[in-house]
């Protein structure tokens, strides 16, 4: 982490030295991706939603996961909260992480780790975040129920991209074998698997429609409270009911927050 802050010519030098940036952020009065091709991304997504967020965020804890150069992590630690942890794979967008938190001197760390070792952290968190992250996994749902029995507590800011239809199906609780119709409705809930690149990019995998993704979320026992924006909820965990089958987060079984397996 830088221990001084830069100015001028030696910021710019290094906000460069460090990119590329996916996150347009302002530092010291410098851009970091003013060329990006949504914009003044995060800034003008998190314009949509921000108040749907408590603005006073004191004594809180929070994790961003896939946490990139660190934008709602730097927010949420400027709302107040006591710890903010965030978590990438990638080193580059930690190294921007920690560059843009030391300088705007804010307290928050940063850890290489991915969404699957969440139960090795041990920890549960008032708020988890867990934006632009779906579509990138190839188990999407474990993703899930891991955030849900590892680390949450409270509320989860979550987004992803959605395809199709955004019109909800009334869903029954059954249906007949022999009763398809449902399946060609377009509002039914639908991921569409991407099997080689979409966008030009080669780590997205899926992408669920409106209905799929918020049933993905009441499923894995989150709750949606508010719906800001269309790729955009706050949901609150809510408990549910464990199977003969035991945990749905069936891996990995580590951590203090997970439950014994029968064999």
């Amino acid at each position: 982490m830088v221990e001084t802050k830069l100015q001028g010519e030696a910021l710019q030098t290094q906000i460069e030295r460090l990119g590329p940036w996916f996150h347009n952020m302002t530092i010291g009065g410098y851009r970091t991706a003013p060329q990006h091709f949504l914009g003044d991304y995060p800034q003008v997504k998190f314009d949509s939603f921000r108040d749907a967020l408590p603005a006073d965020m004191t004594g809180k804890s929070v994790l961003d996961i896939g946490c990139n150069a660190g934008f709602y992590s730097l927010e949420m630690k400027r709302r107040g909260a006591s710890r903010v942890l965030g978590i990438d794979m990638e080193d580059l967008y930690l190294n921007q992480a920690r560059f843009a938190a030391a300088q705007a001197g804010l307290d928050v760390e940063y850890r290489k780790m991915n969404v699957w070792e969440l139960g090795a952290l041990g920890e549960q968190f008032d708020l988890v975040i867990f934006m632009g992250v779906l579509y990138h996994l190839r188990h999407p749902l474990l993703a899930l129920d891991l955030i849900h029995q590892h680390v949450a507590k409270d509320m989860l800011l979550f987004q992803t991209m959605q395809r199709g239809s955004r019109d909800l199906s009334d869903v029954a609780d059954d249906y007949d074998f022999q009763d398809t119709a449902h399946f060609s409705d377009p509002s039914y809930p639908a991921m569409y698997f991407i099997e080689k690149n979409y966008s030009g990019d080669n780590t997205n995998w899926w992408v669920p429609n409106r209905a799929c993704t918020e049933a993905m979320l009441r499923s894995s026992g989150f709750a949606p409270r508010a719906h800001p924006e269309h790729e955009v909820y706050l949901c609150r965990r809510i408990e549910i009911p464990l199977t003969h089958e035991g945990p749905r987060a069936v891996y990995p079984a580590t951590g203090p927050h997970s439950h014994p397996v029968a064999r």
